[in-house]
């Protein structure tokens, strides 16, 4: 019965302002009113909702004022360059500084690689794509590139 997740939504404290930000990530504008934009994610899939509310003061944590996005492996690998070409900047995590993005998410028994980086009032953003699904091993959270060097890409990619 459920196919997918079709909506998420944000607080923003200027929706003219975030909407600027998320144009550079290429998203298209579905709908808009007063204080509120839809991005389609994709199209006729999924989207986005910005709401420009006095919410987004509520302090952040990952269960609120958050989303991942998925795109592709072969793409993330560009994305830091991608994200500096647009005048956005990628964020530590984890403990990990940016130039050791993106990470390589150790959610046992899958494998996911992902970069961080906030909308113009701190809301995550996360890039995410599989890398592998329902292989047991354990390993600690590292760089997408020692992941590769360690040659845990070919087992059981997606």
């Amino acid at each position: 019965m459920i196919k997918g997740l079709y909506e998420a939504h944000l607080p923003v404290s200027n929706l003219e302002k975030s909407i600027e930000f998320y144009k550079k990530l290429d998203l298209e504008i579905a709908y808009r009113q007063e204080n509120l934009v839809f991005f389609w994610i994709d199209k006729g899939k999924s989207w986005l909702g910005l709401w420009e509310t006095d919410k987004v003061n509520t302090a952040y944590h990952p269960s609120l004022r958050h989303i991942a996005l998925q795109v592709d492996r072969e793409d993330l690998k560009g994305t830091k360059g991608w994200l500096e070409q647009r005048g956005i900047a990628v964020s530590s995590s984890f403990g990990f500084p940016p130039e050791k993005q993106p990470l390589v998410l150790p959610n046992n028994p899958q494998a996911h690689a992902a970069i961080y980086f906030k909308d113009p009032d701190g809301n995550s953003i996360e890039l995410i794509a599989p890398l592998r699904l329902d292989v047991d091993e354990e390993f600690k959270m590292m760089a997408l590139e020692e992941w590769e060097q360690n040659g845990k890409s070919g087992k059981q990619g997606i």
